[in-house]
């Protein structure tokens, strides 16, 4: 692990960057220690104003972190950080960049990190001063092949989530935080568990191929995990093995992992998850808000 310091309208933010992650896009864990939410936002809508392009529409809505080198990086929160009692942090899989967070892969609304995390919001119980946040702070791989079959950038973003949970955890103490992986992201979320600070309470996979671990107990977490494969689900024909470094661990959604189940009525494939009028948005919505 190395250090850097990139600096966001004059706002300098201080993150871990793994050394084992591929392309010259860095990963970007958290805003600087010191900065409020308010500074953070203020910095990096100065930095999309700067990049320009379609980024510079971005500066009315709250990012912790941009960063547009490489594939890019950003984490956006949808409500208010700040008096947030209970928070979501959803982390997206394979094939999400910073040019498809809010477009969506393939041009798909559902798939982008930021239409998912205003679906959840809407979702949630609005008695309940709930934040939602769309992290894309590591590098996934791209496309369904070798990267995407080992945990090597899901170490490295793992190691820059636990950082991003634990500045979350300093700045609201008496918070419960619900950790959502999709797909890949869901590995990420799995190797990150037991760096997690108690304030994370859950950790959700949906659609996830494996989570890192064997079963619940090998995420060595204090936290309640969920789990939601749809029967329609391609990732379960992936096979659950592990050799010379290839495999993910077990299908948390597989009885013999020890998750506790989420339905899926109304999921129709991989990309469903956290869509309007799903079954699994309505029980995602509930695990964060209880």
């Amino acid at each position: 692990m190395m250090r850097r310091t990139l600096l966001l309208g004059g706002v300098a933010a201080t993150f871990g960057v793994g050394l084992l992650v591929p392309g010259p896009a860095p990963a970007v864990a958290a805003p600087a220690a010191g900065p409020t939410p308010v500074l953070a936002y203020q910095a990096t809508a100065a930095a999309m104003r700067a990049t320009g392009g379609a980024y510079a529409g971005w500066t009315g809505r709250h990012f912790l972190t941009f960063d547009p080198r490489g594939d890019g990086t950003a984490v956006e929160v949808v409500g208010d950080l700040t008096t947030a009692d209970r928070i979501a942090v959803i982390v997206p899989g394979v094939d999400n960049t910073l040019a498809n967070f809010t477009t969506g892969l393939g041009g798909v609304p559902r798939r982008a990190p930021a239409t998912q995390a205003r679906s959840l919001a809407a979702a949630a119980d609005p008695a309940v001063r709930t934040a939602v946040v769309a992290w894309l702070g590591y590098d996934p791989p791209e496309g369904v092949g070798l990267e995407a079959a080992r945990e090597v950038r899901a170490r490295a973003g793992a190691r820059d989530l636990a950082l991003f949970a634990r500045w979350l955890a300093d700045r609201r103490p008496d918070a419960r935080i619900t950790l959502i992986g999709h797909s890949y992201g869901a590995v990420v979320v799995g190797l990150a568990a037991p760096s997690l600070p108690p304030q994370v309470t859950a950790l959700i996979a949906l659609g996830a191929p494996g989570m890192g671990a064997d079963d619940v107990a090998d995420l060595r977490t204090g936290a309640r995990v969920y789990a939601a494969l749809a029967p329609t689900d391609w990732v379960r024909r992936i096979p659950q093995v592990r050799l010379l470094g290839l495999g993910l661990g077990t299908r948390p959604a597989d009885s013999s992992f020890g998750a506790t189940a989420l339905p899926t009525t109304g999921v129709e494939g991989h990309d469903f998850y956290l869509s309007p009028g799903t079954a699994s948005l309505a029980a995602v919505a509930a695990v964060v808000t209880r």
